[in-house]
């Protein structure tokens, strides 16, 4: 019995490393590592069947799980060569430069909300049918997406 606990009190201080080791490997502190630049991955996405032939809309979710803001700066598609950032205040879409992706938060691109606008369509998509995006951002490397269209009245659930 007397071996026993001499052999759980010398194994104490390694557990006690290790649980330490644990506990600061869990910092979010910005000592270096991943939470100090953007992390990204993108969700959620579609794009409503057209009702018009040259003008559609497109939505997703940019989540960023990193430690640092980034920033939509432009999408591009094959689609079309005139895609524009929006914002909606009220009932008016306001041209946008640029979106915020928040740290350790989102950026979502919704129905009446944030979203692109697709002008000068190349074609009329199909329901079914998957565009193509590359996502630009001010620091992080660009990001391709491929966007189903939807039939119009789809809507995603949170």
């Amino acid at each position: 019995m007397r071996r026993s606990t001499v052999a759980a009190a010398a194994a104490l201080p390694l557990l006690l490393a290790g649980a330490l080791v644990v506990v600061t490997g869990c910092d979010s502190g910005s000592s270096g590592g991943s939470s100090d630049k953007p992390d990204l991955s993108v969700g959620g996405a579609y794009m409503p069947r057209p009702a018009m032939d040259d003008m559609a809309a497109a939505y997703f979710t940019v989540k960023n799980d990193g430690g640092k803001a980034d920033r939509l700066t432009k999408v591009t598609t094959p689609l079309s060569r005139d895609v524009t950032l929006h914002t909606t205040e009220g009932s008016r879409m306001k041209h946008a430069e640029e979106l915020d992706v928040p740290a350790k938060g989102s950026l979502s691109l919704a129905h009446g909300g944030s979203h692109l606008m697709l002008g000068k369509l190349d074609h009329l998509p199909k329901v079914g049918e998957k565009i193509e995006f590359t996502l630009h951002f001010a620091s992080s490397a660009p990001v391709r997406i491929r966007v189903p269209v939807e039939d119009a009245s789809y809507r995603p659930k949170d």
